[in-house]
Order: C-alpha cells, then sequence, then structure tokens
C-alpha cells in the first residue's frame, strides 16, 4: 500500500464517563477501502465522526497527509471540504429538489454561483443513474434513490476521501443493492473510502482492509480473505458466526 493518507494513533474519545473509543490506532492508505465491522455500540459510527472533526477526540491523533487534525483550535473548514461524510439517514432538504440539495454546498462552501458547478453535479446524476431524478424532490424518490442524491451530495464537494456511515441500514432489502452499486463505482475510480457496515458480503467481496471493533477498540484487522476465513480472535470468530446465524 502506499504511504497513509490518513492516520490514527491512540485515539481516544469519551462521553461523560463512557469509553467509546479506547486507543485506536489506524492507517488507511490512498484508493484503500477499508470496512469497519462490529456489533452495534462498537465504537464504528463515533470512529468516523472523529475522522472529520464532527466530534472531538480526548487523546490521540489524527494525520490527514502528515497534519494532524485532531489538534485543539484548528479551522476545520478545510479538513471537511477534504473528507466527505455520508449518513444512513439521508438529510435531504425536503423543500430542494435533487439538484439543488447537491449544489447548496458548493455554492454556499466554495462558492460557486450560477451555471458554475453545475455541468459537474449532472455528470455525477448521470454516473450514479439518476439524470432523469434531478428535479425530483425528496419524497418524490426511493430510499435507494435519496442516498444515492446524499452521496452525490458529498461527491460535488470534490473530497479527497469519503466516509460512510453504515448507509444502506435504513433502506429496504430490494433498496440495498443499488447504493452498494454506486460505492463498487467509486471504489473502481479509486477513491479513498472508510465504510461502517453490516453487509457482510459487500465487505469480503470490495474491501482492501476490514477492520473488527469491539468495546471501542480494534481488535483485529486484515484482508477480507482472511479475516472472513481465518480469524485469529475469539471474538472476531464469534461475532461472524453470530452474524452468519442471523442470516440462516
Amino acid at each position: 500500500m502506499n504511504e497513509a493518507k490518513l492516520s490514527l494513533s491512540g485515539v481516544v474519545k469519551r462521553f461523560g464517563e463512557n469509553i467509546v473509543l479506547d486507543g485506536v490506532s489506524m492507517d488507511v492508505s490512498a484508493g484503500e477501502m477499508v470496512c469497519l465491522i462490529g456489533p452495534s455500540g462498537s465504537g464504528k459510527s463515533t470512529l468516523l465522526r472523529c475522522m472529520n472533526g464532527l466530534e472531538p477526540v480526548n487523546d490521540g491523533a489524527i494525520l490527514l497527509d502528515g497534519f494532524d487534525i485532531a489538534e485543539p483550535g484548528i479551522d476545520l473548514a478545510p479538513v471537511r471540504r477534504r473528507i466527505g461524510i455520508v449518513f444512513q439517514s439521508f438529510n435531504l432538504f425536503p423543500h430542494m429538489n435533487a439538484m439543488d440539495n447537491v449544489l447548496l454546498a458548493p455554492r454556499r462552501v466554495l462558492g460557486k454561483t450560477g451555471g458554475e458547478g453545475l455541468a459537474a453535479a449532472e455528470a455525477l446524476f448521470e454516473r450514479f443513474g439518476l439524470r432523469d431524478h434531478m428535479m425530483k424532490f425528496p419524497d418524490q424518490l426511493s430510499g435507494g434513490q435519496q442516498q444515492r442524491v446524499a452521496v452525490i451530495r458529498a461527491l460535488a464537494m470534490k473530497p479527497e476521501i469519503m466516509l460512510f456511515d453504515e448507509i444502506t441500514s435504513a433502506l429496504d432489502p430490494e433498496l440495498v443493492g443499488e447504493v452498494l452499486d454506486a460505492l463498487r463505482a467509486l471504489r473502481d475510480e479509486g477513491m479513498t473510502m472508510v465504510l461502517a457496515t453490516h453487509e457482510m458480503g459487500f465487505a469480503r467481496e470490495l474491501a482492501d482492509r476490514v477492520c473488527f471493533l469491539d468495546g471501542g477498540r480494534i481488535v483485529e484487522a486484515a484482508s477480507p480473505d482472511v479475516l472472513f476465513s481465518e480469524p485469529k480472535e475469539d471474538r472476531t470468530r464469534a461475532f461472524l458466526r453470530s452474524v452468519l446465524e442471523r442470516r440462516l
């Protein structure tokens, strides 16, 4: 792998007396897809939110191209332009059509006005199979379409890294595939990505590396072939066994 694009070292996050992240260290190389798996409450979502500054850390460092973005008092606006994040809830503005939802941040944050950025946004809608839906409002779109619009909105800021937090969890099962196809396309284009996911098949198929979290720690990290076939840790084996049994 290349030199780390994003590097976490000893990251600790507390909410009151509750330690949510307990000394997490990991590297993400440019163009790499890393999937975070683990039970609910293991710290996956909090870890993603710390990666782009939505949650401040209590200890440790988060280096973006060697610069510590977890330092208190730094301007996080440039960081969030470089690290986009998409959540399981679509968070689209219901009174705005899909195109206006996508163009809002480029216009307000990047200062793009008029037709500037419009062609790029149209290209994104085309790329994700939504060109015919650009002028529809969120309630006129399926859940899978709304989630793809949320992905397009994040990509319109031209981030260097994308974070995805369980983005298929709120979808009906038949709509999951179209969102995962969008992630496959991003992977093929070399986007650096970190995903928290319950989609074990997707993680096994496309991730470069899978990290199993439990109790705010990375218990085990390996290539998907190794982690899913020959996990070293008892806790990893127990988790994967429970996931498999729930699906039978």
